[in-house]
């Protein structure tokens, strides 16, 4: 990190800018303002650099260019290591590979293309770095990737998105390590855009992802009535931190729950009708036929921590928020404090049993992807959140 002067890929700002540790500098936008390229975070490049465990003499390829991070990936493997990077962006790069010669990393090769087929002129590669959030892993990273390589992604399941590092095994991917970081997302053949359902004059809109249409209403209108029925409310005794992470609850939620999905409430147009916890202007919920939940929080008399609990509209609230509150439990009970789940991600077609057992299957377009949960972390653990969940 200390090799690599930050400073040479974001000529634009200052150095207070530039090396600050949490905040990325943003080099391109879109027309309506949206960051579509970026220097990342110092604190982030050196988590995923980690995450996946680039040493000397490999072959990397990194999909989505920039050049700072190139830069520190050829420090990582050295000059006996190949480092190549590419992006759909023709201005991006151009600018990767003019200050990327410029820092005295003319030995990096820089590809402009479509990195939904990946770069196969230099594979294969004993690790591929993805800095842009994907929908779906293209069958091209896996080919190109060594047996036992890395794929390190920012990959949104249902709607949530992990950068999770896999590992390649007999054709399929297996996680090791998983994290909770944002990218922007992917352009090209991979771009892909969640279903949006926007209700009552866009006060509020549920983003549903990975949900096969059977699941959900397509029309509207179906949870614009069910918005104007009486507010269920049920609170489940299970209680998290104020400053503990949702990682896993809302990525349990999401497995254990058809439907999954969020609930955002636009502020300048917003009644109160929707509460989502805290200050935030989302919430996790589901979406079973005409009837909406969603998940809240309230304060308890440990001023450390809040007790979730779950909101609903339409014809079967009652039962629905007590589904989600008893989902809820069970996580307190059996996953708070917990690695978190394992993914596996295979081809479109593989049968169920080369999947992991016992988890929920997401299918996309080229593949299939298992989620598996652990047991119980402890029997004490499980035992205390029994009792709160009393």
């Amino acid at each position: 990190m200390r090799k690599v002067p930050r400073e040479l890929f974001a000529p634009e700002v200052g150095l207070d800018e530039v090396y600050h540790p949490h905040r990325p500098v943003v080099t391109k936008r879109d027309a309506n303002g949206n960051a579509t390229s970026s220097v990342s975070a110092p604190q982030l490049q050196a988590h995923m650099l980690q995450q996946a465990e680039i040493g000397a003499g490999m072959r990397v390829l990194e999909v989505g260019s920039g050049g700072c991070n190139a830069a520190l990936m050829a420090e990582l493997v050295g000059h006996t290591g190949q480092v190549t990077t590419v992006d759909i962006d023709p201005d991006i790069t151009d600018r990767a590979r003019r200050l990327l010669d410029e820092a005295g990393y003319s030995r990096v090769q820089v590809v402009l293309a479509d990195a939904d087929g990946g770069v196969p002129e230099y594979a294969p590669y004993d690790g591929i770095l993805v800095t842009a959030g994907a929908w779906e892993i293209p069958p091209a990273w896996v080919d190109q990737l060594a047996e036992g390589g890395c794929l390190l992604v920012p990959l949104s399941v249902l709607g949530l998105s992990r950068t999770i590092a896999f590992e390649k095994t007999g054709g399929c991917l297996v996680s090791r390590s998983a994290t909770l970081f944002g990218f922007v997302p992917l352009q090209g053949a991979g771009a892909h855009e969640s279903t949006r359902l926007v209700l009552r004059g866009g006060e509020v809109s549920v983003h549903l992802d990975d949900v096969p249409p059977a699941e959900f209403p397509v029309d509207p209108s179906v949870l614009e009535r069910a918005l104007d029925t009486p507010r269920v409310e049920v609170w489940s005794g299970a209680t998290i931190g104020r400053f503990e992470p949702w990682a896993t609850t809302q990525m349990w939620l999401a497995t254990a729950l058809p439907g999954f999905g969020r609930v955002v409430v636009d502020r300048e147009r917003d009644t109160g009708l929707i509460c989502p916890p805290g200050r935030h202007i989302a919430a996790v919920g589901t979406v079973s036929g005409g009837t909406l939940a969603y998940v809240t929080t309230r304060s308890t008399a440990d001023d450390q921590e809040v007790e979730f609990g779950v909101h609903a509209f339409g014809p079967n609230a009652a039962e629905l928020a007590e589904v989600v509150a008893g989902q809820l439990r069970i996580w307190a009970r059996d996953h708070r404090g917990g690695p978190g789940p394992q993914f596996r991600v295979c081809p479109s077609g593989t049968p169920d049993d080369r999947l992991l057992p016992g988890g929920r299957v997401v299918d996309k377009p080229r593949s299939r992807i298992s989620i598996c949960w652990p047991q119980a972390v402890t029997a004490a653990r499980s035992q205390n959140a029994t009792e709160v969940g009393r």
